[in-house]
């Protein structure tokens, strides 16, 4: 499950942004442009880097397609390695990373700092998604308020992304949106290595970035070396399993059932326990809950069943605070839950490569009947996927056809790194992809979620060389199979405990 919106006023200036991009593109009679820059880091070292644009065809089965930009940018090695150059592939879809050299949050600080801690394993190559990059096109449209007064469900979700396919379409009569595949992201990247001069890459992605990395080694395999993937999401699983995810909620639940804090909390049967008790109650009808909005106005939102289904999965991103907030429903406390599905239910941009790609890589016959008759179905709902595989022929990008979807033998060495927390790319995932990469490695951590792979070694160093390693030299010979991370200290709710 991935998100496509972000705020408005980021999105204006990225729009500015793009604009001048674009402008380039049409000036430019390269296919790439390079600038040689450095910046100084509060250490006060200066580091070079390249950043650079791909001017790329929009629609790649088109000769007479338009020019679009498509950003990337290299890191040298601190010293010659003899390794093949690492292609960074961010997720998403949607997420433009390039501002890591310019912007000074902490979220780009840390990924900076992130990347020139490959400089030991070979040159790093950050390449952005055509569609969305601060070098080229950040394609988006804004979606229509959802009512407050009325409960959310599928079926609105369905009709709203409909005529958000219709409505991208006729608003960007520039764009020739069917050229947003994954085959095209693929070659983009190809084309940026050849344009490099490299003859073999390494590629380094988690969620959508290992998704995209799938579909360079399936377009281009004799181009890729070696890769290392995390919170793995297979070409024919960009929608999840109700029940896969559901596992990893009940093994969150297991820790939180054992936590202190939350026990004077818990019902009798622990977390679960309260979610089947949620289940039953809105079952019976929604309910109104009155609260002030951002503004201080006050509103009443309505909230059901299916609203439900949805929420129990609004704070897994962080599962500390995920069980906390469960509790919160249990005993009554909606008006938090009130204050955001307001929020969510306000008119906002989306990103249309997230559409675009998924309509177009959608899933094999048998997956979609896989989704459809979920044993969880009615706990989690459809709201993984229905949306996007009901307006797949709304969308202009073309199916991509099984033959691409489904998984076949791969020689390539890949080292998979998955969570078993992760409720947005169930580790199920990388448990079925495995048997198709004889030279794949698993590394397999417990209470980790949805985070790249450093992130999820964060407490074993020894297991972040190793993969440093396997990126420099191909060796595997010191990376564990399964790691634990240690049990999180779970938020409580903001109430004093029921009396029992």
């Amino acid at each position: 499950m991935r998100s496509t919106v972000r705020s408005l006023a980021t999105l204006l200036m990225s729009l500015a942004l793009a604009a001048s991009a674009s402008a380039a593109a049409e000036a430019a009679n390269d296919q790439l442009v390079i600038e040689q820059r450095s910046l100084q880091l509060p250490s006060g070292e200066t580091v070079q880097y390249e950043i650079g644009t791909l001017y790329a065809p929009e629609n790649r089965d088109d000769p007479k397609s338009r020019k679009i930009g498509v950003g990337f940018a290299r890191i040298r090695a601190a010293h010659p390695t003899g390794a093949p150059p690492i292609f960074w592939l961010p997720g998403g879809p949607g997420l433009s990373v390039l501002g890591a050299f310019t912007d000074t949050d902490e979220a780009s600080r840390g990924r900076l700092r992130a990347w020139l801690n490959f400089r030991p394993a070979g040159d790093l190559v950050v390449v952005e998604q055509r569609g969305y990059t601060r070098r080229g096109e950040m394609l988006v449209e804004m979606s229509d308020a959802v009512p407050l007064d009325q409960p959310g469900s599928v079926r609105a979700d369905v009709l709203a992304m409909k005529v958000l396919a219709r409505r991208a379409v006729a608003n960007h009569p520039q764009a020739d949106l069917s050229g947003y595949t994954v085959a095209a992201f693929a070659a983009d990247v190809d084309d940026v290595r050849r344009a490099l001069g490299y003859d073999k890459i390494s590629l380094f992605g988690g969620s959508f970035g290992s998704q995209w990395s799938l579909a360079v080694m399936r377009f281009y395999p004799d181009s890729v070396a070696r890769a290392v993937l995390s919170s793995v999401e297979p070409l024919n699983d960009g929608f999840d399993r109700p029940s896969h995810v559901f596992a990893s909620l009940q093994r969150i639940a297991y820790d939180a059932d054992r936590d202190p804090g939350l026990a004077p909390y818990l019902p009798e049967g622990g977390l679960m326990a309260a979610i089947g008790e949620l289940k039953r109650r809105f079952a019976a009808g929604p309910v109104r809950v009155r609260v002030d909005d951002d503004k201080g106005r006050p509103v009443t939102v309505v909230l059901g069943a299916e609203d439900l289904q949805l929420a129990l999965l609004s704070h897994t991103a962080e599962a500390e605070r995920w069980p906390a907030f469960i509790l919160s429903l249990y005993h009554g406390h909606y008006d938090d839950w009130a204050r955001e599905t307001a929020e969510d239910r306000r008119a906002a941009p989306v990103k249309l490569i997230g559409p675009l790609v998924d309509s177009s890589l959608a899933i094999t016959a048998e997956n979609a009947h896989l989704l459809r008759t979920d044993p969880a179905l009615d706990l989690l709902g459809a709201w993984n996927f229905e949306a996007n595989l009901a307006s797949a022929p709304d969308w202009p990008t073309p199916d991509i056809g099984d033959a691409v979807r489904r998984p076949r033998v791969n020689p390539t060495p890949v080292v998979f790194v998955h969570g078993d927390w992760d409720t947005s790319t169930p580790v199920e995932n990388t448990l079925g992809l495995l048997p198709y990469f004889p030279n794949g490695h698993a590394i397999l951590v417990h209470r980790a979620g949805h985070d790249g792979a450093f992130y999820q070694l964060r407490e074993d160093p020894a297991a972040k060389q190793a993969i440093y390693d396997f990126l420099r030299t191909g060796s595997t010979t010191n990376l564990p199979t399964e790691l634990a991370l240690s049990t999180p200290k779970f938020e409580v709710p903001a109430f004093p405990p029921p009396a029992r």
